[in-house]
Formats: C-alpha cells, structure tokens, sequence
C-alpha cells in the first residue's frame, strides 16, 4: 500500500468515527439553510423578484463547504504535529505531496456530498429552489474553492499550536468573511464601500460562482471570473502554505 493510501483511508477512518465532528460538518451549516430558508418562505431579496432561497442556498452552501476545508486540514495539521505524528511521517518514504493529496481528497470528497445534501434540502417544495441548466457547472468552482480554502487551512493549522487557537483564528476569519462576501446578506444591500471591500475574499468569489451556475443568475461571466479569482488563491496561498509547514513545532 502506498503512503497516498494509508494517509487517505486513515483520515477517512478518522472522520467517520468523529460523530461530533460529523454533525458540524454537515448538519450544522445545512441548519441555517433550514431555519433562513422557512424565515424567508416566499419572500424575494431584490426587485427584480428573485426568490430569497435562489440567493441563500448557494451562499451558505459555499460557506459550509469553505468552513469545513478550513477546519479539517487545519486541526489534523495541528494534532499530528503536536503529537509528533507529522515528525514520525516523515522518517517514512512519504512525501510532503502524499500528507497534503491525502487530505485533499477527504476534502473534496465532504464537499460534494456537502452540496448534494443542501441542493436536495433546498429542492424540496417546502423550500423551492429551482436549479438552471447550468448547475453541473457548480463542480468545477466548488472544487477549485475547496482547494483554495484548503490551502488557507494548512497555513492556519501550521501556525496553530492547539485546538482553541485554530478554532480562534479560524472563525476570525470565516465568520466575518460569511457576512461581508454576500452569504447571509445580500451584497447590494450592504455600502458601495463594503461592496467593494468583499473583492478581496476568495469566498465572494466562490458564492459568485456558484449561484450563477445553481440559479443561472450572473451568467458565464461570472463563473469564469470565480474560476480565475479561485485559481489565483489557491496559487498564492498554496505557495504560502507549502513555505510555512512544519514537521514539527521543535523545528
């Protein structure tokens, strides 16, 4: 068995026998869909008419699955290395690219199945969604975000030292980057200011993209630009993340 396999099967062993961990990362954000979703039955976020559940379930979709890329390699990344499991790794033939492909794959892996379970809720007629014919082009943009938020993910679980501070830094950045990037509250309602301020997060981009693939609403333009965008991040931040890994916190 190669060192990609036995780091694959032994994350997903891992994930399934976490039930807590298991909640969060797929019943908890699919709450806030359920409980904006019924809020907002029937009511429209603009005045062209779109339908608030065109506009919240791909936003708390992308944040979900953005949160649960974060999260995941970055408390893995901090617990191996607290527990030297990263130093002992390390004196076997498995590569860097082997640690981080394992998760990777995990990664991709919870998110689809992250949106399969939200475009399902959000299908139901209790809810309403109607989905374009351009929806199977929400993979591609989901993966490429995924990948991009992984990447954030190893920079904070190579800096984190324990549990509270990758919970700490982690939400510092999700949480206000879910408002001010249009995944609770719609974009055109916020200032010009702010409008332009949310530019600089990858996750108004991977809301941008998505919902224009699920909803139709935005067109070509903007997946492609969400694609561009995604690429970019997972560029830059892969680079940062690849600098900044430790083996170990003694080195």
């Amino acid at each position: 068995m190669s060192a990609y396999s036995a780091l694959s099967q032994a994350g997903y062993r891992a994930h399934v026998r976490d039930k807590t961990t298991l909640f969060f990362v797929f019943a908890f954000p699919l709450l806030f869909l359920i409980v904006f979703g019924l809020i907002f039955n029937g009511q429209s976020v603009d005045e062209t008419g779109r339908a608030y559940i065109d506009y919240i379930a791909p936003g708390v979709m992308s944040w979900g699955i953005a949160n649960a890329a974060v999260f995941g390699i970055a408390f893995v990344l901090m617990q191996w290395r607290r527990d030297d499991l990263l130093r002992l790794i390390r004196m076997t033939p498995a590569p860097l690219t082997a640690v981080f492909g394992s998760r990777y794959v995990l990664a991709i892996a919870i998110g689809l199945v992250q949106a399969v379970m939200f475009v399902s809720v959000a299908l139901l007629p209790v809810f309403g969604l109607k989905l374009a014919g351009t929806w199977p082009l929400a993979v591609p943009i989901l993966i490429l975000g995924i990948t991009a938020f992984l990447a954030i993910g190893a920079i904070v679980g190579s800096y984190a030292k324990t549990p509270e501070s990758v919970a700490a830094v982690a939400n510092c950045m999700m949480v206000p980057m879910a408002f001010l990037s249009g995944s609770f509250f719609p974009l055109d309602r916020m200032p010009h200011w702010l409008q332009t301020l949310s530019r600089i997060f990858p996750l108004r981009y991977l809301n941008d993209g998505v919902s224009a693939a699920i909803t139709g609403d935005g067109g070509k333009s903007d997946m492609l630009l969400a694609c561009a965008a995604l690429g970019g991040y997972t560029l830059v931040f892969g680079l940062i993340a690849m600098k900044t890994f430790r083996w170990s916190d003694k080195s």
